[in-house]
């Protein structure tokens, strides 16, 4: 089982950046996908998920309305779109995967990305 984060980078007050998580190893269409994040000192929180079903959950209330997750079936990838992007928004992002539900707290998932770095900053 591999996931592989990509997509983050430096990006300006207010403005968009998408990120990608790419799987291999397993039957991506029956797990969930989660993204969380970590910023400096703190701990690791859950952003939001898109289970088998395609059901979106959002764990982060900052999230709501500016960022979205949708799932590529054909590709084995999952993408979070994040628009509107604040400083607090700086962390290293990453994506885990469980069996079909989704979950806000990490210890339930199984399979976890490398991280991918996103700062917002001027």
């Amino acid at each position: 089982v591999q996931l592989q984060a990509s997509g983050g980078g430096l990006v300006q007050p207010g403005g968009s950046l998408r990120v990608s998580c790419a799987a291999s190893g397993f039957t991506f269409d029956y797990y969930a996908i989660g993204w969380f994040r970590q910023g400096p000192g703190k701990e690791r929180e859950g952003i939001l998920c898109i289970s088998g079903s395609d059901e979106t959950t959002y764990y982060l209330d900052s999230a709501k309305g500016r960022f979205t997750i949708s799932r590529d079936n054909a590709k084995n990838t999952v993408y979070l779109q994040m628009n509107n992007l604040e400083p607090e928004d700086t962390a290293v992002y990453y994506c885990a995967t469980q069996f079909w539900v989704c979950s806000g707290s990490p210890i339930n998932y199984d399979y976890w990305g490398q991280g991918t770095l996103v700062t917002v900053s001027s």
